[in-house]
């Protein structure tokens, strides 16, 4: 009867999350055909309210569960070489997705087909560089702060305050690190940081209650700004994206499960709930607490192994922004502007995907990725641009996929360490579906 009524709380809110996007989607259409501003106006707030609450909580997710995952690793016997192998692993299914990138792009040629004219192009705000990525290793303080202030049209002058998340990542493996090797003296540390998780998660859970709401919002306003015609215009590209995300996600990784030993089908049913939430929500460490439940509990992955894994993939894991759309958005861009791409730029675009996913860490988005692997490349930036008008609706995939991923590599380590157990420790996901 416990598992009944878990899998209708599951159920009831997956319904709410897609009621809610139909809501949102007819609402959107509502406003942008009958020039509703208020209701515009309320989708758009609504649905940064929502990203907001989301992005408050990032920072104190991401450092204590980097922490908690470094401590779990105590418990570990041959921890090193489970290090290595997931690191392998994350290698090995980015190079398997910026090849089907790759090949998509090659094939489809989504540029020669964009109805979108030159003009439209302009310069993203911000831009990767390896430079920068380099320098944002290291902290420029404790809080991975930084403040960029600037004087908008209007006179006056306007100071933004924003987390460097390589940074907190850096911080938080560094005071780990520290805090597992001064032994008993940073036991008292470890044991607030667990309690400081625990908190915030249990925050998190309360603000994806919301998600319903959000992710219509969201969609509503995404609707209203940009109608059908940007997507129109970039169908062709659009396509080439999802098709590449569908064939990582249900043949790829099906493949790499069976070739291990263990149920597609399984793994599938235990990960739904993350992945669905991970594409309306945008963002995998919003996803977090649903994919350690996810992986631990009904995939019978160790305590001790996913504490330190899943935290990890969640920050640098991205097969959906780092291999899949960079490849195919950088064949578009060369093929829109007419530019020839040789071998030398294809092993490029495999070595900024398989090298650079830290580059992404965040909550939402992969600019800095498409960015970073176009200036490495010497393309026009313009040429994200170009893209930037359906960026929200891409993402929601993208980000389904970068969850899929985060799931998939701690439970093939396992399996092939002899760490996965044959009966899930709990067969329902309490994170799944918010509890009161």
């Amino acid at each position: 009867m416990h598992y009944i009524a878990a899998m209708k709380i599951r159920f009831s809110f997956g319904a709410q999350v897609f009621v809610g996007m139909a809501a949102g989607l007819m609402l959107g259409l509502l406003a942008r055909q009958s020039n509703l501003t208020g209701l515009a106006e309320a989708l758009r707030i609504v649905g940064e309210s929502f990203v907001q609450l989301l992005k408050v909580l990032v920072v104190p997710l991401v450092f204590t569960a980097i922490v908690a995952s470094i401590a779990a690793l105590r418990n570990l016997n041959n921890a090193a070489r489970l290090v290595a192998s997931t690191f392998i692993w994350f290698a090995i299914t980015a190079l398997i997705a910026v090849t089907i990138g790759l090949a998509l792009g090659t094939i489809l040629e989504p540029g020669l087909h964009a109805g979108v004219a030159p003009a439209t192009a302009t310069r993203p705000d911000t831009a990767g560089s390896w430079l920068d990525f380099l320098r944002g290793l290291i902290p420029a303080n404790i809080l991975g702060l930084s403040a960029a202030t600037k004087v908008p049209d209007t006179g006056g002058f306007a100071t933004a305050l924003s987390f460097n998340i390589l940074q907190i990542i850096v911080m938080a493996v560094a005071i780990g690190v520290a805090a597992v090797r001064v032994g008993e003296a940073g036991n008292a540390f470890l044991s607030f940081n667990a309690s400081a998780l625990a908190i915030f998660r249990r925050i998190l859970t309360w603000v994806i209650r919301l998600t319903p709401i959000g992710s219509g919002a969201l969609l509503g306003n995404a609707i209203v700004r940009y109608g059908w015609q940007s997507l129109s215009a970039l169908g062709s590209f659009a396509f080439a994206v999802y098709l590449g995300l569908a064939l990582v996600l249900f043949v790829v990784y099906p493949l790499l499960l069976l070739a291990n030993g263990l149920s597609p089908r399984r793994f599938f049913a235990a990960a739904w709930p993350a992945i669905q939430l991970g594409f309306v929500s945008r963002s995998s460490i919003a996803t977090l607490p649903v994919t350690e439940d996810a992986v631990e509990r009904r995939l019978g992955v160790p305590r001790a192994y996913s504490a330190f894994a899943v935290p990890f993939a969640a920050t640098t894991k991205m097969d959906g922004c780092a291999a899949i759309y960079p490849a195919i958005s950088a064949l578009f861009v060369a093929q829109y502007y007419g530019l020839a791409l040789h071998a030398t730029d294809y092993l490029l675009i495999v070595a900024v995907s398989v090298l650079g996913s830290a580059a992404t860490a965040g909550l939402t988005g992969a600019v800095v990725m498409l960015t970073l692997t176009l200036s490495t490349l010497g393309l026009p930036l313009e040429g994200a641009g170009l893209l930037l008008a359906i960026d929200p609706i891409l993402d929601m995939g993208r980000t389904a996929i970068n969850v899929a991923g985060q799931a998939l590599v701690p439970t093939l380590v396992a399996k092939r360490a002899g760490l996965l157990a044959d009966t899930p420790t709990q067969d329902v996901l309490p994170e799944a579906a918010p509890a009161a």
